[in-house]
Order: C-alpha cells, then structure tokens, then sequence
C-alpha cells in the first residue's frame, strides 16, 4: 500500500512521495518535480546517480553468473537445466546452493530444500520493497521476480520513492539480463575452462553482496548485530543444511535488541533511583 503523507494543500499524492526523513510532525518534503519552481527538494538523488549506482551493482553480480554456469555444469547439471535455474529462480545464494549441494553429491531433494530455505529471506525484502515502491497490482507479480539482495539494497537507501523505483528497475533489469546471459556463457564454457574451484568465481557474488552491506552498518547495533548474525551462521554451518543457518542467524536481530533494551531499562532504574535518592536527601534537609 501507498504511504499516506501530509502534502500542501492543493498538492496531490505523487508517485514520487519520499519515504524517510520528515520535517516535521506528519509532514514530509515533497519529491523531485513536486515543488512549483521545478527544484528538486532537499535530499533528493538526480537520477543520473541513481542509474549509475544502480548499473554499477546489477553489472557486478550480473557477469558473476558465468561462475554460476560454470559451477552448475559442473555439478552434472545440463545447458537447459542450467538455464532455467536461472530464468526462473533467479537468486544466486539458492541456485549456488543448490549446484553445490549436487556436486556434492547430496540428495536432490534434500538440495532443492536447503535453496528453499535460503530464499526465504526475499519474502521479507518484499514485504518492506511493496510499501517503498507502491507498485500498481499489475506490475507486483513482475517485480516481485526481482527481489533479490542487490535490488533491495540498491533501493533500500534512496530518499524518494521515484528514486527507488529506478534503482530498483535498473538494477533489476541489468542483473535479470546479464545473470541470464553469463550464465549460458559459463556453461558453454565449463569444459574449456577446466578445474572451475581454482579460479574461486563462486565468491564474487557474495563479494559485492558485503560491498554494498558494509556502509549501511552505521550504528554500534546494526555492527553487533551483523558480527552475531556471521558468528550463528558459521557456527551452524557445519552441522545443519544448506540455507538453514542464514534464516537462523536472523535471530541475531532479536538478541541484540533485548539485549539492548535491557541495558537501556537497566540504566533509567539506575537513573530514577538516583533521582529518588536526591530528593529524598533534599527533603530530610528542608525539615532539618
């Protein structure tokens, strides 16, 4: 659903209605083209940046579907197997575990499971991506194919929502095609290239995906909270299926905001008692 804001009167809901910093109480800035003199609002992105940074990503993960072709045939899959792998599931964590799991030797179906699992987590990223970009009905079944990683964090950060919308569109775009396209190159290629695990193409994904992660890590919370997140997954590695570890290493989130409101709490009934103490001292000299 549309974000409700509170515009000027005579000024219509925009598409391009921001999504973060208000200023004021209800009231947020209007967005790019929104304002009478045609200025772009305080905190707007040109779109030129957007299309850059956008293409910039889906360019980067894009050209690492070669290393997916390459490691899917690999693992015994075919050319047309391979393909729609990526056609169809289009999520490069779940597809590489899957591969992976085969090569493996690992049971299809207990492979098929961990991919699953781990692309679980794009239902999330929808659920907060449907509210920022306030897509018509038609087009949500379309878009909903492009929510992956990149995507989310490329329009994640944007001030507006007409900013989102083509950070999301280009990087969808440029990573859907060019995915697709390396990996038919890759599993063309797979026997040329030889021993596929010496060139380590298997890391450039999740490469860049810590790239973009790492300047959104702000906070003493958001770091604790994402070193926790990596300490659950490699610990549960070893011991549970593929996919299953990242879900739970979610939990992270939870303990570190207890953990933190506890603090906090504990800290305000230091405070008050602190407080109440003062003026009880204060009061028996008042009567003295």
């Amino acid at each position: 659903m549309a974000e409700q804001t509170t515009l000027p009167e005579g000024v219509g809901e925009s598409a391009d209605a921001p999504h973060g910093n208000a200023t004021g109480p209800g009231r947020q800035p209007g967005a790019a083209g929104a304002r009478p003199d045609g200025a772009q609002p305080t905190g707007a992105k040109p779109d030129a940046a957007v299309v850059r940074d956008a293409l910039g990503v889906g360019i980067a993960v894009g050209l690492s579907g070669f290393a997916f072709g390459v490691t899917s045939a690999g693992s015994g899959l075919s050319l047309l197997q391979t393909c729609a792998l990526s056609l169809a599931v289009f999520t490069g964590a779940s597809q590489f575990a899957l591969v992976g799991a085969l090569a493996a030797g690992g049971n299809p179906y207990t492979a098929a499971a961990g991919a699953f699992f781990l692309g679980v987590r794009n239902s999330f990223y929808g659920l907060r991506l449907s509210q920022l970009l306030a897509l018509p009905r038609a087009l949500r079944p379309f878009a909903a194919q492009w929510v992956i990683d990149e995507t989310t964090a490329v329009t994640l950060p944007q001030p507006t929502r007409r900013a989102a919308r083509i950070g999301f569109a280009v990087t969808g775009l440029t990573l859907y095609v060019l995915w697709n396209l390396t990996t038919l190159l890759g599993a063309l290629g797979a026997e040329a290239l030889g021993d596929t695990d010496a060139w380590g193409l298997d890391a450039a994904s999740p490469a860049v995906f810590l790239a973009l992660l790492a300047p959104m890590l702000k906070s003493t919370t958001e770091r604790v909270t994402a070193a926790l997140a990596v300490l659950l997954a490699l610990g549960l590695l070893p011991v549970l299926p593929a996919g299953v570890p990242v879900l739970l290493s979610a939990l992270a989130a939870p303990a570190v905001l207890f953990l933190s409101g506890r603090g906090k709490g504990a800290g305000r009934e230091t405070a008050t008692k602190k407080w109440r103490t003062e003026s009880t001292r204060k009061s028996v000299e008042e009567d003295r």
